[in-house]
Formats: structure tokens, C-alpha cells, sequence
């Protein structure tokens, strides 16, 4: 059985389509049929995290004006056979594409894959409606900043209000260190605020930056930074396995203890 999950946020900037281009290969190494759907018409981005930038001929667009079949919009990856992007046009704005549309697209998509993540702009106008109209569940990604957590609140309440039936929450851009010293949301008072089920933390990491500018997933590394390996665990807490949380905090801990010792000695 195939799943459909949209991630999205409403804030933008908080790491959406960098989890989507992480989950997505992470559950390709795993073993499945992945397909990915960038559904920021306009301000498309996930070919670049993913390096397919140049291999892009065709767009959803085009599939829906009959100008081409689904398949060869599709854009394969270069290192896992059974990973795919549907490229969003970025000449065009969000309006460009209705809900009726985007599901007619995914239906197209569904006997083929067990995975299809749709990638969902930021905000919550007509373009969250359309990326949300055919999920069947969400990942709803936030950073420990009240405005993100605010505005991932305000989603999750629109998700539960269109019926989409299982919601969990990444916590992005953690950082272990300012939890420490009271200048940054822990990730109890984040649950606490949105009630919704944890599935996985990913630490703050300038080699995220490092990976979305050469577009490579951390997920393809092949020796897991500690984000590449948050969101290898992410991936596999979705296909259903037993993995526990890494423990930043107690990393951190004997990080800063470390550091004491040598400004404070003892």
C-alpha cells in the first residue's frame, strides 16, 4: 500500500525541502519506490537539493496541458535508480495549479510508488490547499523559534480541519547548546504547544548548508553526519521500524562539561 504524505510548515525558511530531499532518498536506500512532488509553483527548489537542476525537461505543467505523459516529466535521480522528482514550473505562479489538479497528478503517481512526499510551500494560501488535497498524512516541520512554532500550530489545526488523517512533527535546526542556557525552545515545551506525536529532531549543522549547495542529501553520505543520520532515522520511524532518538542533549552535555573544565578547571 502506498502512503502520500505532504510536508509542510506555514513559516517559510524552517527546512521543508530539505527534509523532503532527505526522507526522500533515505527511504530509497531503504529499499523503495520514491517519488518526490515539488509543489512550489514558481519558486521550485528541490531539484537543486536533490543536483537534478539540469536534467529537467518537462514539468507538471506540461503533464496537465497533455503536453507530455507523466513519465517523462518525471526526473530520474542519478544515484538511486528508484528515486524520482515531478518538477513544479518555476516560470509559473501558484495559482497556475488547483487542488483537483494536483490530486488528478498524484493519482497518476500512486500505482507506481510507495512513497510519494509532496513538498509544500510555505504559507497557507491556495498553494498548502493544493499540496494538502491529496495527502493522506503529514510531517509538519518547525524550528525552535516561537513564530515557526506558532505558525506550525496554526497548520496543524488546517490539517486536522481537511481530514488528513495522521500528523507527526520534525523539530529542525535544534541546537543543543542554547537549549543549555534558556535561549532557545526545548523540544518538551515545542509538544508541549502542539500536541501532535514527535518523529524525529534534527541538530543544527553547517553541513546541511554545505550539502543543499552541492545537492547532495546528507542521507547519501557515507559516513551520517549527526543531521544525515536524524533524518535516516526519520525515514525508517515512517516505514514502520523501532528506532530510537538520537540524545543530543547528553552529547552536548559533555560538550559543554569539556569546555567548563578547560576555562574553569575541575
Amino acid at each position: 500500500m502506498n502512503r502520500i504524505i505532504v510536508i509542510t510548515s506555514g513559516k517559510g525558511g524552517v527546512g521543508k525541502t530539505t527534509t523532503t530531499a532527505n526522507l526522500g532518498a533515505a527511504l530509497a536506500r531503504l529499499g523503495k519506490k520514491v517519488a518526490l512532488v515539488d509543489a512550489d509553483f514558481g519558486l521550485r527548489n528541490l531539484d537543486l537539493l536533490l543536483g537534478l537542476e539540469q536534467r529537467i525537461v518537462y514539468t507538471a505543467i506540461d503533464v496537465l496541458a497533455g503536453d507530455c505523459a507523466i513519465e517523462k516529466a518525471l526526473v530520474k535521480d542519478k544515484r538511486l535508480p528508484n528515486l524520482v522528482l515531478l518538477p513544479a514550473a518555476q516560470n509559473r505562479s501558484k495559482d497556475a495549479i488547483n487542488a483537483e489538479q494536483m490530486q488528478a497528478l498524484v493519482d497518476q503517481l500512486r500505482p507506481k510508488f510507495d512513497y510519494i512526499l509532496i513538498d509544500c510551500p510555505a504559507g497557507i494560501e491556495s498553494g498548502f490547499r493544493n499540496a494538502v488535497t491529496p495527502a493522506q498524512e503529514a510531517l509538519v516541520v518547525t524550528t525552535p523559534e516561537m513564530s515557526a512554532v506558532r505558525d506550525a500550530d496554526r497548520v496543524i489545526g488546517l490539517l486536522e480541519a481537511e481530514g488528513v488523517g495522521r500528523i507527526r512533527l520534525i523539530i529542525n535546526r535544534l541546537r543543543p547548546e542554547m537549549i543549555q542556557m534558556n535561549q532557545m525552545i526545548g523540544v518538551e515545551d515545542i509538544l508541549d504547544l502542539l500536541a501532535v506525536p514527535l518523529i524525529g529532531v534534527v541538530p543544527d549543522d553547517q553541513k546541511i548548508i554545505i550539502s543543499t549547495n552541492k545537492g547532495e542529501p546528507l542521507t547519501l553520505e557515507e559516513k551520517l553526519s549527526a543531521p544525515g543520520l536524524a533524518f535516516s532515522n526519520i525515514a525508517r520511524r515512517l516505514d514502520g521500524q523501532d528506532v530510537p532518538f538520537l540524545d543530543l542533549m547528553s552529547a552536548n552535555d559533555g560538550l559543554l562539561t569539556r569546555i567548563r573544565r578547560r576555562l574553569f578547571g575541575g
